[in-house]
Order: structure tokens, then C-alpha cells, then sequence
């Protein structure tokens, strides 16, 4: 029989591992878990983080337009006035921590700020009608446009920051619901367990919602590396802003005395000598542990594990494409993905597709219920009562039949040892099953002959009418007493019939 692949196998999405990436001679790290299910990390992270930076600049702009709006009343009294415009600019940035610390950039320019308008303690009160017309316009505008921008960010992020987390809630109960079931049927030693919490459908499970979450994250971390490379963009724009501010506040006061304007200069050129890109380049090297690198490859299924993937329980004893003939004679036999799991049930699923939609049997049997029928070349037969609910399952609501065929006598002897390997177990509870085991060409005292001699259970009409003495026979040839009970069963069942 050709080797079945796993369905995990597949080529399929994949989530992002820790690369470097270089943006403007810096490298950054920027990482998610690319072996953890459920990742640590907040999806809200990121978006938080850029949240808080849009802040620091609205408070920076702010800043801006208490100091614009302070110097237009300081014009008119004079020095004192003056003091109130340096109180305005006294306190540290709030999310000063945004800013770099170092020469040349927004805190050194708050710096010169306050160090120019303590010396502007005589200012003219010329220019109050110009700043308030002309600059402080600007500025608003400008701390208008910030917020827009936070509103959209933070309307846009929240929607597929919260399909990633319905996602990972989804993904952990079936992982914690498969948890459950591999430690309960090791705990009872392979007892049985209701067909929808086997193992190895829960396993196929958590990969189906797995899959869909790795998309949901994947989807959410490319809306958020668009939103990082329009960040660039518009703090430029912001601290252009402010430099075009500023250039109309040096020109009105330019008919002041030459002190007041060579300090109005100073303020200028601290401003002007801010690269555009220069806070947003310290910025992401000193958070490149939480930005999201735009060159690092998504999450991939195929490097992702999660608790008892590879349990033994999960792990099919034999799967593979079967044939089974359908109850309606013009249809004849349909070919369907079966497997036999170590819970000791016969699954039959559609493919063995577990990315494209959940992965529930269409029909499934408990083996030590059911009762194996003899090989017949390349076919043979279970009789049983189909447990898993599903529509197939509806027309099989009693005992019943079926009649398989695999693809060649070999693989059915394949089959019918691990059917027969899984059928043992507790002491067989029906006569059927009873009479079946007597009448068998040769009763097995062990599995090792079980395999190499399969047995075959009668129909009711061709049994020999000294089947009894047959019986008998066995039963002297069998010591064990699971043997002499099944005998005892036989025996009683040839009676009848005889």
C-alpha cells in the first residue's frame, strides 16, 4: 500500500519568522513565534505603540500652539508676559520618550525654545494680530490632521486586531479540548471515547482553525506594515509643518529689535536642521523588538507545533483510499478516505484535506462493537453500528453491512489484520459476534495467528449441519477462557440452527 502523506505535509500559509531587514543604514529585529500556535505577543501591540506616537506629536503640536498663542499676548505686556510663554514650554514632552534624546532633533529643538524665550523678556507687542492669524491656523490644522489620523488608525487596526483574537480564543479551546482527550484515553487505557473527542479528528481540528488564524494575523500584520510606511510620510509632513510655522512667526517678528529676531532664528534653525526622517529613524531602531519588520516572510503552518500533535493517539494506525458499496444497488461502490486510529474506531471523511473545512466523519464505527468478515480476494466486510452522527451515519442509524474494496488483495489483508487487531478487546457481548469466532476456519489463540490465518463468519444458511461438532472441537483446542465463553456461544448458536 502507497505511503499516505500527512495532511500538515502541504504546502500551506505561513507566519513570519525573526530576519533583519536595513532601512536607512539601521537594522532592526522584529519577531513573532513562528513555532508557537498561540503567539505571546498582543495583536494590539503595534498598533498601540503608533497609537501612543501619534499622541507624542499631538502633544508636541500642542505644545507648539500654547507657545504661539502665548507670545501673541505677551506682546502686550512685555516681560512678564514673556515668563507665562516659558511656563508653556517648561515641562518635559509627554511621551518625551518618543523623541531622541540626542543633538538634532524635536527635544534638543524644545531645548533652544526655551532657552531663546527667556531672553525675549522685552518682546514688542508688534506682531500679536499676525500670530494670531497666521500662525496658530497652521498648527491647529496641523494637530487636526494628527488626530485624524490616530481616529483612522485606531479604527482600522481594532477591527483585525479582534479577528486575530477570536481566532487564537478558537484555535486554544481546541487545542485545550484535544489536551483533554489524549490524557483521558491514556488515563482509561484506550477505552472508549465518543467519535467527535478522538484524538486524531480534535488534531485535524486544531490545524483547520490553526489555519484560519494564521490568516487572520497575516491579514492584520499587512494592514499594519501599510500603516508603518505612511508613518515616514507624514512625520515628515508634521515637522515640515512646523518648520513653514515657524518661518511665518521670524517673519513677523522680523521688525522687532535684531535680538528678538536673532532669537526667533535660533528657533528656526533648530527646527530646519531636524532631517524629515531623522525622529522616525531613531525611532524604529529603538524599537525594533516591537515594530513589525515589512521584509520578514509570514507565519507558515508547516513550522508551527502545538501540545500533543504528535501524540501516539493521533497517529492512524492505517489510512488510506477504500472503496464501499452503497446501500442503493445502481450506484454501486464509492470511493471514500478511511482510517483506523488508535481509539480504535473506523473513520470514513471525505479526503484527508484538513485546511479546506473542518474534518468531521461522515461515518464512523467502534471496532470492538463491530463484527470483520472474512477477505474475499481485494473486499471484505464490518458489520456495525455507525456512532458519528453525520449524514451518512443517518442511513446506518442500526446495525448494518458494509462491503469494502481496496485497491488490491494485499492492501486488504492490510486492512482486515488492523480491523481484526482492534476488534479485540473486551470480551465479545453478542451471539452474533460469538458465532461468528466458532465457525471460523481456524480460531485464533493469539494475535501473531490471527494475522497470518483470517477468519470468516458464515451467513445463516450455509452453516453445516454438524456445526455443533465443530464447535466442540474447537473448543477443546482453546484453553484461554475468553475462548471457552466465545465457544460456549458458538455452540449454543449451531444448536439453533441445527
Amino acid at each position: 500500500m502507497s505511503t499516505t502523506s500527512s495532511p500538515v505535509d502541504k504546502k500551506l500559509p505561513h507566519r513570519s519568522s525573526t530576519l533583519r531587514s536595513t532601512i536607512s543604514g539601521f537594522e532592526r529585529r522584529a519577531s513573532m513565534s513562528d513555532d508557537e500556535a498561540i503567539p505571546g505577543s498582543d495583536s494590539n501591540e503595534t498598533t498601540n505603540l503608533l497609537l501612543e506616537r501619534l499622541r507624542a506629536w499631538k502633544h508636541m503640536c500642542g505644545y507648539l500652539e500654547d507657545y504661539v498663542s502665548a507670545t501673541s499676548k505677551v506682546q502686550k505686556s512685555m516681560s512678564k508676559d514673556f515668563e507665562k510663554i516659558l511656563k508653556t514650554v517648561n515641562e518635559p514632552l509627554k511621551e518625551g520618550h518618543h523623541f531622541s534624546q540626542s543633538a538634532g532633533g524635536v527635544s534638543s529643538f524644545f531645548e533652544s525654545v526655551r532657552s531663546n524665550t527667556q531672553g525675549m523678556a522685552n518682546l514688542c507687542l508688534d506682531g500679536e494680530r499676525n500670530l494670531k492669524t497666521v500662525v496658530l491656523p497652521i498648527l491647529e490644522k496641523l494637530h487636526k490632521d494628527i488626530k485624524v489620523k490616530s481616529s483612522e488608525l485606531q479604527t482600522g487596526a481594532s477591527k483585525g486586531a479582534k479577528a486575530v483574537e477570536r481566532a487564537r480564543n478558537t484555535t486554544q479551546k481546541h487545542i485545550d479540548l484535544l489536551t483533554q482527550n489524549t490524557s483521558a484515553l491514556d488515563a482509561t487505557s484506550g477505552s472508549k471515547v465518543d467519535a467527535s473527542h478522538d484524538p486524531y479528528i480534535l488534531r485535524r481540528g486544531v490545524v483547520h482553525r490553526l489555519n484560519k488564524q494564521v490568516i487572520e494575523e497575516n491579514n492584520n500584520r499587512q494592514d499594519i506594515i501599510v500603516v508603518q510606511n505612511n508613518f515616514q510620510q507624514f512625520e515628515a509632513h508634521i515637522l515640515q509643518t512646523i518648520q513653514g510655522a515657524l518661518e511665518q512667526l521670524v517673519e513677523f517678528m522680523g521688525n522687532q529689535s535684531d535680538r528678538q529676531k536673532t532669537m526667533y532664528a535660533d528657533m528656526l534653525g533648530t527646527v530646519q536642521r531636524i532631517p524629515p526622517d531623522f525622529e522616525w529613524v531613531n525611532f524604529i531602531t529603538r524599537n525594533d523588538s516591537t515594530l513589525v519588520d515589512p521584509d520578514a516572510p509570514p507565519r507558515s503552518l508547516a513550522n508551527i507545533s502545538f501540545p500533543n500533535q504528535d501524540h501516539r493517539t493521533t497517529q492512524p494506525l492505517i489510512e488510506g483510499s477504500l472503496e464501499r458499496k452503497s446501500r442503493t444497488v445502481l450506484k454501486g461502490y464509492s470511493t471514500g478516505y478511511y482510517v483506523i486510529t488508535p481509539a480504535r474506531y473506523l473513520h470514513e471523511l471525505k479526503d484527508n484535506d484538513d485546511l479546506r473545512k473542518d474534518p468531521s466523519p461522515e461515518l464512523s464505527l467502534y471496532l470492538p462493537d463491530c463484527l470483520v468478515g472474512a477477505i474475499d480476494g481485494n473486499k471484505f466486510t464490518v458489520k456495525g453500528k455507525d456512532v458519528s452522527g453525520g449524514v451518512v451515519g443517518n442511513a446506518f442509524h442500526a446495525s448494518s453491512e458494509l462491503s469494502f474494496k481496496a485497491p488490491s488483495a494485499r492492501d486488504a489483508e492490510k486492512w482486515w489484520n488492523i480491523l481484526k487487531d482492534a476488534t479485540r478487546g473486551p470480551i465479545a457481548t453478542t451471539v452474533a459476534a460469538a458465532a461468528a469466532a466458532a465457525v471460523s476456519p481456524i480460531v485464533p489463540s493469539s494475535p501473531a495467528v490471527a494475522t497470518h490465518q483470517p477468519p470468516a463468519y458464515l451467513e445463516k444458511d450455509s452453516i453445516p449441519s454438524n456445526t455443533a461438532a465443530t464447535a466442540s472441537s474447537v473448543a477443546e483446542t482453546v484453553t484461554s477462557p475468553v475462548s471457552e465463553k466465545v465457544t460456549e456461544k458458538a455452540t449454543e448458536v449451531a444448536t439453533e440452527h441445527a
